[in-house]
Order: C-alpha cells, then sequence, then structure tokens
C-alpha cells in the first residue's frame, strides 16, 4: 500500500517537473532559430548599412532592416524567457523536495511518519539480507501518555514527544531508522547479525529505562515511561516479513509488555498472535453481549458475623456468553476498560441490580463496585442518581464500593463526587483495604462510611503462626475513625472465629455461600422471610446456570 502511495507521488512529480522542461526546450529552440535567422539576414543587412553609413552605397532594403530588428527583440524576448522558466524550474524543484519531505516526515519530531517508514524498512531489510544481517523492529508506546495531555495540555505532550525522539535518537545504531507511527508511538528499525539478538535486547533496555528520565516542562517534571515490544525478520514460520508485518508483530509484542506490567519490552513469540486474537474476539463478544443483554448481577451474602444475619449483598458482575459459558468479571472488566465500555457495561448492572434488590426486605443493603474510570466521569454522581430514580430505588440502602488506586486520579474531583452521593444519602466504602496507599488524611477528608479489608490480610488469620495484628489494627482504626468494618474472603469456621473476638464486624466470603443469581438469591430470601411484603411470591427454582435475571422477572411478574 505504501510503495503504491510511493510509486504515484514520483509519476506525479515527475509529471510535473517535465512540463517545465518541455517549455523549456521549447523556448531555447525559438531562440536558436532566432540567431539562425539573425545570421542569415544580418549577414545582407549589416553590409548594406555600413556601405550607407559611409555613402558608398544605396540605403539598406526596410524589409530585412525590420527582420534583424525582429530577430533582436526575439532573441531578447527567448533568452529572458529562458532564463524565468530556468528559475521557475528550480523553484518547483525546491516545493517538490520540500512537499517530499514534508510528506515523509513527522513536522513534530522530524522522523519518519507512517507513510514513509515502511517502505525505509523494507529497502534497510534488503541492505541488512546482502550482508548477511537482519532487522529488528523496536515498536515503542508511552505508557501514560493520555494522562500527560489530560493533566498538563498537549503543548507538554509534543515536550514529551520531542524529547523522546531526541533520546531514542540518540541511543540507536548506526544504520537504524526511526518512526513515528502516530500519535504516541514509534517504530525503530536496527540491522544486527543473527549472533547479535542480545545486543537488540540491550538496545531495548537501555531505551526503557533512559525514556523514564524526568523530562523538564516550564516549572513542572514530567515523567514517562514505555512499553516496547520486538519483532525481526528472520522468521521461522514461513511467513513473508514485510515493513508492515514486521510493525504488526512488534505492536502485538508491544501489547503483551503492557499487559505484564508496562515499562519492559518482551520479543514477538507466536503465541502471542493467538493471544491477541482471542483478546479481540473477548472485545467483539463484549460488545455484542451489551446489545444482547448477557451481562447478569450475581451476589454475595454479607453477614453480621455476631448475629448471622444477612445484612446485605454484594453485586458481582458475571458475562453468560453463548461461546464461552459464564465468564468471570476478571477477564472482561479489564477489557471493557481499556475499549471504554466500563461505563455503559455498569450502569446496566446497576439497573438490574437496583431491580433485584427492590424485591427484598428493605433492612438489606446492596453494595456495587465501582471502576476508577468512572470516578473520571465528572457526571458519574449525577447519572447514578438518575438511575435510583428511574428505579425507585432508596439512595440509603446502596453502598459504592472503590478501591485506594481511586484516590490517586484526581484527589479534587472524586471528593466532589463524593459529596454529591452523600448529600443523597448513598454510602461509600473503602474496598481492598491496606493493598493501596491510602492515608489517614485521605480517610479523615474523605467522607467514608465503612472499610472493607483485603482478603489476603484475612485468610492469614487462620494460619498458624501468623499474625492478627494487622487486621486487628485495621478494626482498631476503623473504630477510631468511626468506620465500621467489612472482612472479605472469610472460607473457614476458624477465619470466622477469629474475627468474632473483633467485634462489630460485617464479614462475606464462600463460607456463607457463592455468589449466586437473582433468582437464587431470591429463593434463599423468601425462605429466611426477608423479601419486601409486596413480593411475596413462590420460591422460584435455582437457576444459576439457564435463566436470566430479565426471565426470572417475567416468571415472577406471572
Amino acid at each position: 500500500m505504501f510503495a503504491k502511495d510511493e510509486s504515484q507521488l514520483d509519476a506525479v512529480a515527475e509529471a510535473n517537473s517535465l512540463a517545465p522542461a518541455q517549455r523549456d526546450i521549447v523556448t531555447l529552440g525559438i531562440a536558436i532559430a532566432a540567431i539562425i535567422l539573425f545570421v542569415g539576414t544580418g549577414g545582407i543587412v549589416m553590409p548594406q548599412i555600413v556601405r550607407s553609413w559611409m555613402g558608398t552605397g544605396a540605403p539598406p532594403d526596410m524589409l530585412l532592416t525590420n527582420a534583424v530588428l525582429l530577430n533582436i527583440a526575439l532573441l531578447i524576448f527567448g533568452w529572458r524567457r529562458y532564463k524565468d522558466l530556468q528559475c521557475e524550474v528550480e523553484e518547483r524543484r525546491k516545493a517538490e523536495a520540500r512537499a517530499r519531505e514534508l510528506a515523509e516526515r513527522d513536522p513534530l519530531t522530524g522522523s519518519l511518519n507512517r507513510r514513509s517508514g515502511p517502505p525505509a524498512i523494507d529497502r534497510l531489510r534488503a541492505e541488512a539480507l546482502e550482508c548477511d544481517q537482519h532487522v529488528a523492529i523496536l515498536l515503542i508506546d508511552l505508557d501514560n501518555f493520555k494522562q500527560i495531555n489530560d493533566l498538563h495540555g498537549h503543548q507538554a505532550g509534543d515536550t514529551v514527544l520531542q524529547t523522546l525522539t531526541q533520546r531514542i535518537e540518540e541511543k540507536l545504531p548506526i544504520g537504524g531508522i526511526l518512526i513515528r507511527i502516530g500519535g504516541d508511538e514509534f517504530a525503530c528499525a536496527v540491522p544486527f547479525s543473527a549472533n547479535e539478538r542480545d545486543k537488540v535486547s540491550a538496545l531495548a533496555e537501555t531505551l526503557v529505562e533512559t525514556v523514564s528520565d524526568e523530562i523538564p516542562y516550564n516549572e513542572l517534571t514530567l515523567s514517562a515511561t514505555v512499553s516496547i515490544g520486538i519483532a525481526h525478520s528472520n522468521c521461522s514460520d514461513g511467513v513473508v516479513m514485510t515493513a508492515d508485518k514486521l510493525i504488526h508483530r512488534a505492536d502485538i509484542a508491544m501489547y503483551h509488555a503492557k499487559k505484564r506490567g508496562r515499562n519492559r519490552f518482551f520479543w514477538f513469540e507466536p503465541p502471542m498472535e493467538d493471544e491477541l486474537r482471542f483478546r479481540n474476539e473477548l472485545e467483539v463478544g463484549i460488545r455484542e453481549g451489551l446489545k444482547n443483554g448477557e451481562f447478569v448481577p450475581f451476589y454475595e451474602q454479607q453477614v453480621d458475623l455476631e448475629t448471622g444475619d444477612i445484612v446485605g449483598f454484594e453485586m458481582l458482575a458475571r458475562w453468560r456468553s453463548p461461546k464461552l459459558g459464564l465468564v468471570s468479571p476478571e477477564v472482561f472488566i479489564p477489557i471493557a476498560e481499556e475499549i471504554d465500555l466500563i461505563g455503559e457495561l455498569s450502569e446496566t448492572l446497576i439497573k438490574k441490580a437496583l431491580r433485584d434488590a427492590n424485591g427484598w426486605h428493605p433492612d438489606i443493603s446492596l453494595s456495587v463496585n465501582i471502576s476508577p474510570i468512572q470516578l473520571r466521569d465528572p457526571w458519574f454522581a449525577q447519572k447514578l442518581l438518575q438511575i435510583l430514580v428511574e428505579i425507585g430505588f432508596p439512595p440509603s440502602r446502596l453502598e459504592i464500593e472503590i478501591t485506594e488506586s481511586c484516590l490517586h486520579e484526581n484527589i479534587g474531583a472524586v471528593r466532589t463526587i463524593f459529596s454529591s452521593l452523600k448529600n443523597q444519602g448513598i454510602r461509600i466504602s473503602l474496598d481492598d483495604f491496606g493493598t493501596g496507599y491510602s492515608s489517614l488524611s485521605q480517610l479523615r477528608s474523605l467522607p467514608f462510611d465503612r472499610l472493607k479489608i483485603d482478603r489476603s490480610f484475612v485468610t492469614e488469620i487462620a494460619q498458624e503462626d501468623v499474625s492478627s495484628e494487622l487486621v486487628r489494627a485495621i478494626v482498631s482504626l476503623g473504630k477510631g475513625l468511626s468506620l465500621p468494618v467489612t472482612a472479605e474472603g472469610i472460607e473457614n469456621g476458624r477465619v470466622q472465629d477469629a474475627l468474632k473476638g473483633l467485634g462489630g464486624i460485617k464479614g462475606q466470603g464462600y463460607l456463607f455461600g457463592r455468589p449466586e443469581d437473582a433468582g437464587t438469591t431470591r429463593n434463599r430470601l423468601a425462605k429466611l422471610g426477608l423479601l419486601a411484603r409486596d413480593n411475596e411470591v413462590a420460591q422460584l427454582p435455582s437457576t444459576s446456570s439457564t435463566v436470566s435475571t430479565d426471565q426470572v422477572d417475567k416468571r415472577l411478574a406471572s
């Protein structure tokens, strides 16, 4: 595709430069003809003029004299026109060279662009093949470029890109090529011998370390990290390694590096392509699943450890995929966040959960996890309140759970959203407490209503030779701040007994039952007499694997 575009540009440039050249030849031909005519007529007229001037002959022929004057005029005109056209051709050539440079170079960084890069890689690959060498492609992607743009503006982003380009060029070996693929993605092409793969890895490691150095901008100091994917032209699977194919494989390896934690590099391996293909299938499945109502809420019991009574449920997302079966949120939630569908997905599930919870006893609360990405939306609180009004669910029965990572995104925006939710009576709990970096000042300044101890701390209580002082400290901290505590991950009686002695704790975990769908949860509450009075209905059979929430609602309505 890119080679075709370049050949078309060359043809246009050749045609544009050919027309003036042809006019040059015509003009020059006219001037030469005028010279020949001048020589011919001047040879007759000039002697007549000389003899007439000396008084020894008749006056010159006026017709021939006029012809000579016309020839002189043509000579002057032709020569000036020829020089003008020569200047025009030179200016045109300069303009075409400038146009080609603009077409092939990225105006911000000066590196090759997406159009000119692949042909340059193909040329480098051909040269390397003649020298019995290979070509490695390093695809470089900034990990937090969007955040830099959002927080500091696009000028700061431009400074980061220019600095990144300079640092990469300084580290590139002789013969290397730098290409800006687009946005915050760059590609390096470097030749290497078959036994020098370690040198390419060393280059990638150096780039990872170098780019992460601080970048001064005005009075600020910006920091950026990169993820790098590497592919090479020495392919053993029979695929013809064109520039586009190499970039594609390096892109797959780069995505693999991001998935493994970012700020690192990986070489391409064929299984990565299968993994990416599966991920793309998941993306398509998630989009289709949202349209078809395949995402449903499941509910995990929250129990008062002192009395054993059910006091609430935490909503957990599940995907009933026609192809994959029941899919865990650990699989599809990160993808939904990356493709910017987490807001729509969460709102869909919250609506279903609120409708289900409307049929429970009014003393039973509903907890809902919120993605950090949703808290970036300044209209999140308004959207949630609109859903509550639409469903007719009391805000006092809803509890929003957020993780500690949300507190480091934009504390001002988070505080504003918290205030809006609290003003309507919605409670807010800090989930997975102890695994992040929340400070005591944040706990005091933000209006939290509950702390949830992460399961990794809770499960250790039952192990021999493991102190429970950390859990005790968290419970004491909660009491000191007037924040009740929920313990996650209670899976056996020993853990439950250890937590009971701490007093006033709400717990959840597999000891009390695994997460269940709406129908099974309703049946459980019906047996305990914990349905809302206006929803006294016959028990529904457990349908955790076959019946959706909508089907349950239809059977209840009947």
